[in-house]
């Protein structure tokens, strides 16, 4: 197999695999591991951009990028197209690479406020936000989409056209519409319908959580590149594999359990680093929970966990939980 890239307007990417952004999951300290592990480009979580022209503190803080992340896209979500256009810029000034736009997510309380997917209601609307984000920046603007809102409009063609006449660079994909939201399986062969609409990239995602499914999607899709979401829990390495795979057609082999164990110590030492030692170690917890998914004894170990939120217990219970487990893999 070839090394394939993805061009993203004058950003060239080494692998056509992305982080999906991910609310409470793509922070700094997770980006950060991601990209360390092979992906082509990372993602910040979903940011309000009312937010961030009020330049809230916390909401400054998750789009705070990193020399290891770069090309770090952020991701803003909103309804006003001139308020978009100036979180936009006020990232483009914090270093972001790329903006991304988001019109896919399904939540309630971002639906209900007119953001998200709730815009693929609103073609027009969404029109005039990718126009005022497009002509505010020098950076390239992606989208991030689904489907549609419910069988019924599935639109996701129509509002790509939009999309890539408005200047968008990229347009992703995740193949479900908003009514369904995370239930049912994702059409993959429906993202081929937009592939089929724009001559821009156009970037699959939904229901990748192994190589076989990032490489069934783009074979069903005829997409240029992968996004991967909620199969990258507690396996930061998963887009890096993906993107190996893609280049040599070899599936990697999982790391070792001393290798996650050295990862997963790496994360939990960053997330301290990053937020400080209680909200640290509170935010850290779930990323241990899914890091030993499935490990023998998991289930008591993440009830021990979630009952601490000291910094050097948790520490000393990851070390003992992954001890015997190492010691039995050695005998």
């Amino acid at each position: 197999m070839e090394k394939r890239s993805l061009q993203i307007g004058p950003v060239t990417l080494a692998n056509p695999v992305i982080l999906a952004p991910m609310s409470g999951v793509t922070d700094q300290p997770f980006r950060r591991l991601v990209k360390k592990w092979g992906a082509g480009l990372v993602v910040s979580e979903m940011i309000a951009s009312e937010a961030m022209v009020r330049a809230n503190r916390q909401t400054l803080k998750m789009s705070d990028g990193s020399a290891e992340e770069f090309p770090m896209a952020v991701q803003l979500a909103g309804c006003e197209p001139s308020v978009m256009a100036d979180a936009a810029r006020l990232n483009e000034d914090r270093g972001a690479a790329i903006i991304d736009i988001n019109m896919g997510c399904p939540v309630k309380k971002v639906v209900k406020g007119d953001a998200g997917s709730a815009l693929m209601k609103d073609i027009k609307l969404a029109g005039r936000i990718l126009e005022a984000v497009v002509k505010a920046v020098r950076l390239p603007v992606t989208l991030k989409m689904r489907t549609g809102w419910d069988e019924s409009h599935r639109n996701a063609p129509e509002l790509a056209k939009i999309a890539e006449e408005s200047g968008v660079c990229m347009v992703t994909v995740h193949g479900r519409t908003r009514c369904q939201l995370y239930t049912g399986r994702a059409d993959w062969d429906f993202i081929g319908e937009v592939k089929r609409a724009v001559r821009i990239p156009v970037v699959g995602n939904g229901d990748v959580t192994s190589i076989e499914d990032a490489a069934s999607l783009l074979a069903a899709s005829g997409a240029d590149g992968v996004m991967v979401g909620r199969g990258c829990y507690g396996r930061p390495w998963f887009p890096g594999q993906i993107a190996a795979f893609l280049a040599t057609g070899q599936s990697p082999a999982e790391p070792s359990l001393d290798v996650q164990l050295a990862v997963l110590l790496e994360h939990w030492e960053s997330m301290i680093e990053h937020y400080g030692p209680e909200h640290g170690c509170r935010l850290g917890r779930k990323h241990v929970a899914w890091y030993t998914k499935g490990l023998p004894g998991s289930a008591e170990f993440r009830a021990a966990i979630n009952a601490s939120l000291d910094v050097e217990t948790v520490r000393g219970m990851i070390l003992s939980f992954y001890g015997p487990l190492l010691d039995r893999m050695a005998a």
